[in-house]
């Protein structure tokens, strides 16, 4: 099969990557890359011996299929232009600004039969892949992302920038519906939510304790889990994990047995990136659908809005 003609708009800290990788892939030919910012674009062109444009409308008339990576305020005009054209769209997270403006993107792929897939690359992380196998139905799940200061997403809060990672990651592992959300949250360097703790709990009964900062002295990226028979850790920088079991009888004092894994040294974009288009090749369903980037952003506005409840509470008289 010949390869798919694709583009980058947006050509960014993120696009440029895309397009790096687009460059190096045999599924793909890199046709062209586009950014408001002209000289950008022309720069990142010249990097990969591509045109670059400033009005993406010239490339989508180009291309099979698209990475959109313009801030998210620009997403849902963006993606609905390439979906309009007849592109499968790659759209970096949040999927929207909104969780409205979102179902009305999911409606468009649909409409056009076009697939839309969302950029939650934590989801292609190999050592999430190498403990996913193990992984059943969790009683409580706790995450950790944690980073120094940056200009960067500070333009969000870190519930939109950081956090929904981890959102997304709870809700593949299919706990249910959600029952009730509690969080707390503090603006620190920025008049926005800097550091936010949330507690979700699901119908099944599975607990999911999120923390995310972005005044954090250190960078930290985590994730454990607690079910029946064992508990899963996984470090996304580091990408090892760990899979603690209880062997011996029941009644007996239990012993530990610890099995480690150690994800691949494939980088995370890359692997989404191939999903992406073997999804289109094969017509397959994306890892990480629309729908999926949809409930991602509903609980997140959940937490922010449960953050906003305890800020209100606690608001000096």
């Amino acid at each position: 099969m010949k390869p798919l003609r694709v583009g980058v708009i947006g050509v960014g800290h993120l696009g440029q990557h895309h397009a790096r990788l687009y460059a190096g892939l045999p599924q793909a030919t890199l046709v062209g890359v586009a950014d408001v910012d002209a000289e950008r674009a022309r720069l990142i062109g010249e990097r990969h011996q591509v045109p670059g444009y400033a009005q993406s409308a010239v490339l989508l008339g180009q291309v099979d299929a698209v990475s959109v990576a313009v801030p998210t305020s620009a997403h849902h005009a963006v993606v609905t232009a390439c979906l309009e054209a007849g592109v499968h769209v790659l759209v970096e997270k949040p999927i929207a600004v909104t969780v409205a403006e979102g179902r009305e993107l999911v409606e468009a792929a649909r409409r056009r039969q076009r697939l839309l897939q969302i950029g939650h690359v934590e989801r292609f992380n190999p050592a999430i892949r190498a403990v996913r196998p193990y992984v059943g139905r969790p009683g409580f799940i706790e995450c950790h992302r944690l980073s120094p200061f940056g200009e960067r997403g500070t333009d969000v809060d870190v519930v939109l920038d950081l956090m929904i990672h981890d959102l997304d990651m709870v809700l593949s592992f299919q706990p249910g519906p959600v029952e009730e959300v509690r969080a707390a949250g503090v603006p620190v360097l920025t008049p926005k939510i800097d550091i936010a703790n949330a507690r979700v709990s699901f119908a099944s009964g599975c607990v999911a304790n999120l923390t995310a900062s972005r005044v954090s002295m250190t960078r930290m990226r985590r994730l454990r889990l607690f079910q029946r028979d064992a508990y899963i850790s996984v470090d996304y920088q580091t990408r090892r994990g760990a899979i603690c079991r209880r062997v011996g009888d029941s009644g007996a004092r239990p012993t530990i047995e610890v099995e480690e894994v150690r994800g691949g040294d494939e980088e995370p974009l890359k692997l989404e990136l191939e999903a992406f288009l073997h999804a289109i090749a094969n017509g397959a369903r994306p890892l990480v659908s629309g729908e999926d980037g949809v409930a991602a952003l509903d609980l997140a506005y959940q937490v922010l809005d449960a953050i906003g409840a305890f800020v209100q509470r606690h608001k000096e008289p």
